[in-house]
Formats: C-alpha cells, sequence, structure tokens
C-alpha cells in the first residue's frame, strides 16, 4: 500500500499544503476547526511527515543534542526557616512516608528535563555519554546530526567546543562563565555550599571539617569548594589547615577514603561532601563500622537524589533543580538557534539547603537563626 503524502492530506482535508505544514508544524497559528479538519485527515489516511524533508526544507533536523563524559553509577515536604543568600532557601526536611519515587541521579534528572522541554518545542533529543569514547570524536559526529548541543562543562576540550560552535550554538551546563562566548546554564553551586557550611558552622560550633571533593578539574566542585571557603573564613577560621580529600563524585571512591580514614583512627566532626554520591559512600562504611552519625560524625551531601532522603539516617544535602536545569539548557539552545545574535546567555538557578538527620539528628524543632 502506498504510504499517504502531504498532497493526499490536504485533498482529503479540502485545504492547502501550506496550511497541512502549518497545522503540523504551528498548530495555534491555525483556526481550530481547520486545524482539527487536518488532523482528523493525518489519522484516517494514516499519514507520518517526513522528518528527513521537513529537514531539507528548513534547513534543520529537528533533533537537539546533549552530552555527558560519563553517567553517575516530587516536591518535599519541609518547613522553611530562613534565607541564608537571595538564591538559597534553606528548610528541615521532615521524614515522609519513605515511599519509592522513581531514582534521580543528576544525569538521570538531566535528561529528563532535557528531554521534557525538547519535546514540548517539537524537538527530538539526541544523547551521547562519552564513558571511554573519545569525546572529540563523539561531540563532533552529534554536532553533524543536530540543531544544537548542550554539552556539560569540563567534560569537552576548549577547542573542540570553539570548532562545533562555528557550525551549531553549543549551552554548557554548569560550572561559571570563564570569558567564553558560549551560553552557560547553571545553579547555584557556590551561594548553596556556603548556606550550608555556614550553618553547620555556626548551629554546631564545628572547627574540624573535612571537605570531600569530586574530580579536580570539575567546574561544579570549585565553586562548591569556594563556598565551603568562605563560609569557613568568616567563621574565623582558616581553610588551608582543614584536609581536602577526593571521592572523584563517585559513591565506591568514597568508600574507599572512608575506609581510609578509619584505618588512621581519627575521623573528623564533619564530613561536607560535593554530592550525595559521595556523601552516600561515606555512610557505607561508617554506619557498619558503629560511627554514629550525626552523634560522632556529621555527613552532608550537595544534589538531592532520591537516595538520599531514604538513606538511614537521611542525607543534609543541597538539593538543585536537576530537571529544570535540563529544560533550561534546551530552552537557551532554541532561544540562540532563532536568534543567533543575540548576546551570551547565562541562567543561574537557585538551589535549596535541606537539613535532615544526618547533621540535625532524628527530627526536631527548627534551628535557632545564626
Amino acid at each position: 500500500m502506498k504510504a499517504a503524502t502531504v498532497y493526499d492530506v490536504a485533498a482529503h482535508a479540502g485545504v492547502s499544503i501550506a496550511t497541512v505544514s502549518r497545522v503540523l508544524r504551528r498548530p495555534d497559528d491555525v483556526r481550530a476547526s481547520t486545524r482539527q479538519r487536518v488532523l482528523a485527515s493525518v489519522l484516517a489516511l494514516g499519514y507520518v511527515p517526513s522528518a528527513s524533508a521537513r529537514g531539507l526544507a528548513a534547513r534543520r533536523t529537528g533533533v537537539l543534542g546533549l552530552y555527558f563524559s560519563s553517567v553517575d553509577d516530587e516536591d518535599e515536604q519541609s518547613e522553611a526557616i530562613f534565607v541564608q543568600d537571595t538564591s538559597v532557601e534553606i528548610v528541615v526536611d521532615v521524614p515522609d512516608s519513605r515511599e519509592v519515587r522513581p531514582p534521580n541521579l543528576y544525569f538521570d534528572e538531566v535528561l529528563r528535563g532535557s528531554e521534557r522541554e525538547a519535546w514540548r518545542h517539537g524537538f527530538a533529543l539526541m544523547v551521547g555519554v562519552g564513558r571511554d569514547a573519545n569525546p572529540a570524536d563523539m561531540v563532533n559526529d552529534i554536532a553533524g546530526r543536530v540543531d544544537g548541543m548542550a554539552v556539560l562543562a569540563g567534560s569537552v576540550p576548549d577547542d573542540i567546543l570553539d570548532h562545533v560552535s562555528r557550525r551549531i550554538p553549543v549551552v554548557l551546563i554548569a560550572g561559571p562563565r570563564r570569558g567564553d562566548h558560549h551560553d552557560h546554564v547553571s545553579v547555584s553551586n557556590l551561594e548553596g555550599m556556603r548556606a550550608l557550611t555556614t550553618h553547620l558552622l555556626s548551629r554546631h560550633g564545628l572547627t574540624d571539617l573535612v571537605y570531600v571533593g569530586g574530580p579536580a578539574d570539575s567546574p561544579d566542585d570549585a565553586e562548591r569548594y569556594q563556598g565551603f571557603v568562605e563560609a569557613v573564613e568568616a567563621a574565623g577560621l582558616d581553610p588551608a589547615a582543614l584536609p581536602v580529600l577526593r571521592g572523584e563524585f563517585s559513591r565506591v571512591r568514597a568508600r574507599g577514603v572512608a575506609e581510609t580514614m578509619l584505618a588512621t583512627g581519627r575521623v573528623p566532626r564533619a564530613l561536607v561532601c560535593g554530592n550525595d554520591q559521595m556523601a552516600l559512600g561515606m555512610l557505607d562504611v561508617l554506619i557498619p563500622a558503629g560511627v554514629r552519625v550525626p552523634e560522632d560524625v556529621i555527613v552532608t551531601g550537595f544534589d538531592g537524589i532520591e537516595a538520599g532522603r531514604l538513606s538511614r539516617p537521611r542525607l543534609t544535602t543541597v538539593h538543585q533543580p536537576m530537571v529544570e536545569l535540563g529544560r533550561a539548557a534546551m530552552r537557551a539552545m532554541l532561544s540562540r538557534i532563532e536568534h543567533p545574535d543575540q548576546p551570551p546567555i547565562t541562567a543561574r538557578l537557585p538551589v535549596k539547603v535541606l537539613l535532615r538527620e544526618s547533621s540535625e539528628g532524628p527530627a526536631h524543632p527548627s534551628p535557632a537563626r545564626p
């Protein structure tokens, strides 16, 4: 049976080919009665628009790209306390039913937001995960198939990004703007970690803290560590005297760090981790070893993944809007596609500190203002 064409749909609906095209590409531009008639004809004839034909006509592929170098192994019920910074809200996150929700590792959530926003604007999403692949080869391959691409900051060499951006819009996800010409979307990493560390210092009177960081070249971790440093300095402590351990943003690597720490016989009063995965890795080792959290050591994270809400004790963390981060990246890319000469876009999304049992102990009244 011969596949229906746009000409068949136009004839069946009694409209022009241009009207069929508008219904399929910009339905809001067409009167409702006409739109319904065209869509009924599309359904009756089994017409499937040709993506390649649309791409040739519009000089676009109808596909957006998203590249990550690797993949990491519903509203919260909470009570607002005070605002540490205009971009950071601190709340006590009280226990809920502990119902199991879909897991939300960082990359999963960013991907989900990206996919939703791309689909909302009529685009498909092509995802590349580097792992052991050469990032230059993969990014160049994706760039030849999409209208624009979002890339995790620091995952691709600058010269490759500059090369790709001559052909298609490039949006960097995470990290601070570095004076480049790319569009950037990120979250308030520095402000969030500063607010959390300030709370730990002021409420718990801590002086013995260890920062557990991610990869040394991570833009996000650099900002989070800077927030830690600023809070420590504001409390009159010397950040250079406080150790920094490297867990590489990995739960497995953090377990190794915790095991080494236990072997030395010295556990600090607080472990401030640059992401939730590392904090959970610490709990994996400390709790079975009989170290009490938070009585013996406070453990905190950053990201707000679901596993931290379900851990025992539940993990104090800085929740970043991961789904919205993906959506913001797609919106910036689409804006650049439509307005290629506009100034560079910088979007910085707010975060929320969630105080839970790994720092505050069993559920209790709101902490005093610092």
